[in-house]
């Protein structure tokens, strides 16, 4: 695992408060990584990478999901729209809670979805509420990851499963050049560290839950970060990030960071497929 002590928890809410318009204006309601299967666009990649995880899991029109690190809520609207199951999510901006909200109004969608601004460290839920645990690009900004998994196990029914996409530290044992790439990610997108996947595997299974399959997706998704860098320099977004905040100035510079990381090998772009026992 690769950490980066100076990300703070009040950063990584103020980023998402603040960056969610860049998100929107770069990459659409679905800001997580297109998972490509050819020449698709990224709109088609971003609801590929969903449905391959709803598939993993075999997601059902009864399933009550809780996904952590909601976002604006677009994979858990489509969900609920294209399978019909009950969502709730969770994010730690307010901004991206209200958005959400709004949205799933104008959708008609808010019977089945419920969208909470919350800490996934800190949030509370009665034991065996959910069928599905489900998490795109979260588990990088939180600081216990171990300690999460143990509290998200006893939220799962038995027989509950777990879907997790997540940025990885890849081998970097005794590579200096590739630590750092791992640590400018952190910094540049306010994550506390990046585990590998055999941390994320420990993890889990310290949690008690039987880890069923895991996928290294980096070739497939590292297109995202292709075609973010052009929109950066197509639209100018960096000339206003200067005006607005500095730290958002170093999230798009590091965009190239994050895609030499992947190419490199320093990073990966890993899935996760889990079971909690009967």
């Amino acid at each position: 695992m690769v950490t980066c002590p100076d990300v703070r928890k009040e950063v990584i809410r103020f980023h998402y408060d603040l960056s969610t318009f860049f998100y929107r204006l770069l990459w659409g309601e679905h800001i997580h990584h297109g998972l490509w299967v050819g020449d698709e666009s990224a709109e088609s990649a971003q609801l590929n990478l969903t449905n391959t995880m709803a598939s993993l899991v075999d997601l059902q029109s009864d399933d009550r999901v809780l996904d952590v690190g909601c976002g604006m809520g677009g994979s858990s609207m489509h969900l609920a729209r294209t399978i019909g199951c009950d969502v709730t999510g969770l994010t730690l901006s307010p901004f991206q809670a209200r958005w959400a909200k709004v949205t799933a109004t104008l959708r008609r969608l808010r019977s089945k979805t419920h969208f909470f601004c919350q800490d996934a460290e800190t949030a509370d839920f009665a034991p065996e509420s959910f069928d599905v645990l489900w998490s795109i690009e979260c588990t990088e900004h939180l600081f216990d990851k171990a300690a999460f998994f143990e509290r998200a196990a006893r939220w799962l029914k038995p027989g509950g499963r777990v879907v997790i996409c997540a940025w990885l530290a890849g081998n970097v044992e005794n590579n200096v050049t590739a630590t750092q790439q791992v640590y400018d990610v952190c910094e540049g997108f306010f994550c506390p560290s990046l585990g590998t996947f055999d941390d994320y595997r420990g993890w889990m299974t310290a949690a008690g839950l039987t880890v069923a399959a895991t996928h290294d997706w980096t070739s497939r998704v590292d297109r995202t970060w292709e075609i973010c860098i052009r929109r950066v320099e197509r639209t100018g977004v960096r000339r206003l990030a200067k005006i607005l905040d500095r730290d958002t100035v170093m999230f798009l510079d590091r965009f190239q960071t994050l895609l030499d990381a992947y190419r490199s090998g320093a990073m990966q772009y890993g899935c996760f497929v889990a079971e909690k026992p009967e």
